[in-house]
């Protein structure tokens, strides 16, 4: 790949930023990369591994200049990131991000951007577990999907072009979404199953007839995968709940009807409907393998879980 942009300033230093600095420079698409984060721990842990080009001690300094701006905070201070670094954001510059929720982000951040800059927001389906700047790793974003959401009708085509071109040189496939669709659609994938996820590892804490040895060392895949999803970060997903209110409980739900059906099939010793209920959700299964968005592999291709 060749330079997409000249240089690339990434605010927040965690997972998802830390990987996007490792795809650029796999693949050579900018010049240079400056980073900041909130803390002078990350900040200097970001150093100690060679995060970034040059980590600055400001957002403001780490933007000034930059033809590319990734916002890799919490949805719930993006906005205020946004006036912060407004004043500097270089003429013609692209504001992106990467936040699970896009709504609400363009409602914070696009009244803080002057005139002359681009606001392109963005969400990168991919991520583990894991958080913090030593987690990324270059590969983290091939053959996943990359949703951009243009913040309205009048967003420079040019600017999605090139923000699409980049999100492809790190592996990415790329798509295009409105911004109340995209959150409902992130309902239903990634919202929703967090939220369950969090409450089933909760109730397994809560069950005292069960200890703590047995749920660790009897924890079959299916428990196993909920604690996997339910060790995400707590503030981005507190976050997300909180900007992504009306289409999570929607959702909800409809989960909700749909568990009440279940539990009557289960009372009732009505098999058909549990047979034909679990053929259809397994068909979803066979499709996303299908996809190449996971294998079959009894670990699920995770490997150590980094996928």
């Amino acid at each position: 790949m060749s330079v997409v942009y000249d240089r690339v300033a990434l605010i927040g230093l965690g997972l998802i930023a830390s990987s996007i600095f490792w795809a650029i420079k796999r693949s050579g698409l900018a010049n240079e990369v400056t980073g900041y984060a909130r803390t002078k721990d990350t900040r200097e842990t970001a150093r100690r591994i060679g995060l970034c080009d040059r980590v600055c001690d400001s957002a403001t300094e780490a933007v000034e200049g930059a033809d590319l701006v990734i916002l890799c905070v919490p949805v719930g201070v993006m906005g205020r990131v946004a006036a912060e670094i407004a004043p500097v954001l270089k003429p013609g510059a692209t504001v992106s991000d990467v936040g699970s929720v896009k709504r609400s982000v363009i409602d914070a951040v696009a009244p803080h951007l002057p005139d002359g800059v681009h606001f392109v927001p963005a969400h990168p389906l991919a991520g583990t577990e894991h958080s913090g700047p030593e987690s990324g790793f270059a590969e983290l974003y091939d053959n996943r999907w990359c949703i951009i959401v243009p913040a309205d009708e009048d967003t420079d085509p040019d600017a999605v072009a090139k923000l699409r071109s980049f999100w492809e040189g790190m592996g990415a496939h790329v798509d295009e979404m409105d911004a109340d669709h995209h959150d409902l659609v992130l309902a239903v994938t990634s919202h929703a199953p967090h939220l369950i996820a969090y409450t089933m590892v909760g109730v397994a804490d809560d069950l005292r007839r069960v200890t703590d040895s047995e749920v660790i060392k009897y924890s079959a895949a299916g428990f196993r995968d909920f604690t996997r999803i339910a060790a995400s970060d707590p503030t981005m997903w507190r976050d997300v709940f909180l900007t992504n209110k009306d289409a999570t409980l929607e959702i909800l739900g409809r989960f909700t009807e749909e568990l009440f059906a279940l539990q009557r099939a289960i009372r009732t010793g009505d098999g058909d409907h549990l047979y034909d209920y679990f053929t259809r959700t397994r068909a979803i299964r066979r499709g996303i393998i299908e996809a190449g968005q996971d294998t079959d592999a009894p670990d699920f291709g995770r490997g150590g879980g980094r996928q």
